[in-house]
């Protein structure tokens, strides 16, 4: 693997997680939207819940090293559905959020292939997911993921 160009990683902030038990299905997914849906009560809410259980099933597909864990900010909308997801296991845990950066006087040319070779080469150093397609990642305490 070549190494990266040179880049750097600014802290943004911590954030609360829920992050979702280690062992888990495509099945035990949709018995927690079935388990979720009660607590929703608007189709905005409906569709939100969607989006959640989608990235879920998507995670468990990919079979990520890193947790799914998602912001318990961006969780709210499920309302009491939060404490079902806590009596499901779901922990919740500090998460570091940075942003990958390059020099600004650095040209790149293919920005997503770049990104690709810091993030593959991040792997072999830290626990972290890439929130949607962002140059954001989220660390995970290796003491909470391992």
């Amino acid at each position: 693997m070549a190494e990266p160009n040179k880049f750097s990683l600014k802290f943004i902030r911590e954030e609360q997680h829920l992050m979702l038990p280690t062992v888990t299905s495509i099945k035990l997914t949709q018995n927690l939207y079935n388990a979720l849906f009660q607590y929703i009560l608007t189709e905005e809410k409906e569709a939100l819940l969607k989006k959640f259980i989608e990235m879920l099933e998507k995670h468990i597909k990919r079979k990520d090293r890193a947790p799914f864990s998602m912001p318990i900010a961006d969780l709210e909308f499920l309302d009491e559905g939060l404490d079902e997801l806590r009596l499901l296991n779901w922990m919740e845990i500090p998460v570091a959020v940075y942003e990958i950066c390059w020099d600004e006087a650095l040209q790149i040319e293919n920005h997503e292939e770049e990104l690709e070779n810091v993030l593959s080469w991040l792997e072999r150093l830290m626990i972290f997911s890439r929130p949607a397609d962002s140059n954001m990642i989220w660390v995970y305490p290796y003491a909470l993921v391992r």
